[in-house]
């Protein structure tokens, strides 16, 4: 006779071995620190790789990249954008403004729904594909927000969404009811078929079918050595605090003409 012991193991082993694996990738040339609920934190550097599972039946899933943290050996501290309550390892959402991935798995026929929101606003590039042969489905949001966003919407590091600075009906739809605004439309321009608002769903909301795995990755268009627009640049330029060293008379920087190089590729 089976044991409700065993029964139970191996339920938990049939879950886990539908899980869907999420490879998150930082191309930025700095550090960030990623986030993911569930999942919880970690700090990428350059290149680096953090791989998570969620298991089927997952809802109101969310990854996002943190910048300019500080944490102590205990795990606590403060980021600049995407801060979660001072933790390391995230149990909750993260403050604006965040470039946000969501997805919730094998929901209504059998599906996975995932999407990009600017709902709380824009700190890196960011792309969320699927990897599976059985879905073929990229989200990408790498225009240059930081660089053109409304002086209103302006904080350190990032660009806020208007909900939260504004928290009113128009921009949050706290009532259930509203519509594109001046300002969700600065984002959704630029990044189409990323969430702009609340309601923002019929351009916004992407599906694959349930067992699918995914791919985030932070500053994508490095990654894909793809023709680059000027943001990657400045982008490159910005973190790296470039100093002229080599030829500073010439304000001649060596590395800086591999980043240009790069660039037109």
């Amino acid at each position: 006779m089976v044991s409700i012991y065993s029964f139970f193991l191996v339920t938990i082993s049939i879950t886990w071995a539908h899980a869907a694996k999420f490879n998150i990738i930082n191309n930025c040339p700095n550090t960030v620190w990623a986030a993911a609920v569930p999942g919880g934190g970690i700090k990428l550097d350059n290149g680096q790789t953090w791989t998570i599972t969620a298991k089927p039946g997952t809802t109101r899933a969310r990854i996002w990249a943190r910048t300019n943290c500080q944490f102590d050996a205990s795990g606590k501290g403060k980021c600049e954008t995407g801060d979660c309550n001072g933790l390391l390892e995230c149990q909750g959402d993260g403050a604006a403004p965040h470039t946000l991935a969501e997805y919730a798995l094998k929901q209504f026929d059998d599906l996975d729904f995932i999407d990009m929101s600017n709902i709380d606003g824009f700190n890196v590039p960011m792309e969320f594909s699927s990897v599976s042969p059985s879905c073929n489905r990229t989200i990408k949001c790498n225009a240059n927000i930081l660089g053109e966003c409304p002086t209103e919407l302006k904080v350190p590091g990032g660009c806020n969404g208007p909900c939260p600075v504004f928290k009113t009906n128009e921009y949050c739809c706290n009532s259930g009811n509203c519509g594109p605004t001046d300002l969700s439309k600065f984002f959704k321009d630029r990044c189409p078929d990323v969430y702009s608002y609340p309601k923002d769903d019929p351009t916004s909301t992407f599906t694959c079918p349930s067992g699918t795995n995914y791919e985030v990755v932070f500053c994508p268009s490095l990654t894909r050595r793809s023709k680059g627009t000027i943001f990657d640049l400045l982008i490159f330029i910005n973190t790296r605090k470039t100093k002229l060293e080599s030829a500073p008379e010439l304000g001649y920087d060596p590395f800086c003409c591999i980043c240009l190089k790069i660039w037109h590729v």
